[in-house]
């Protein structure tokens, strides 16, 4: 079974100068506008790199979750963070790393057993598999 989700971007003009919007196929984002100075100059509006960062961290979060699940732990909240990072390369750029950061409470698992389980779900989140880059993990854990 495929599922498919969608998302589409508007930009013009071209370079620098251009601004764009991007939405959601679910409505969840409308015509939220980016553009170089959105990516490269911190102003108001998204980039891709922030969509791939919630992207990532809810990703990770729910792989997590159902994969602790299906461990037997039922009690527990996931709080987690993602940092992506966009780099220089050559005569352009590419995302090198998505830091992921956790903060966990699962009531009767202990360290080894959770960090088997973590760093399982870091590696088999369906957005982890997409990225070409670094994906680490640093967490706290608490029962």
């Amino acid at each position: 079974m495929a599922i498919v989700k969608t998302g589409s971007a508007h930009y013009q003009p071209l370079g620098k100068d251009g601004k764009g919007h991007v939405s959601l196929g679910s409505g969840a984002l409308s015509d939220q506008p980016y553009g170089f100075n959105t990516r490269f100059e911190d102003k108001s509006g998204t980039n891709p790199e922030e969509l791939i960062a919630g992207a990532h961290s809810s990703c990770f979060a729910m792989a997590l979750s159902f994969a602790l699940s299906d461990a037997g732990y039922s009690e527990g909240e996931l709080k987690v963070d993602a940092a992506v990072t966009l780099e220089k390369d050559g005569d352009g750029f590419k995302v090198s790393q998505s830091a992921l950061t956790l903060e966990a409470k699962v009531s009767g698992i202990d360290e080894d057993k959770f960090a088997e389980i973590a760093n399982g779900a870091k590696q088999n989140c369906p957005i982890s598999k997409l990225l070409n880059a670094d994906i680490t993990l640093d967490y706290t854990l608490s029962n």
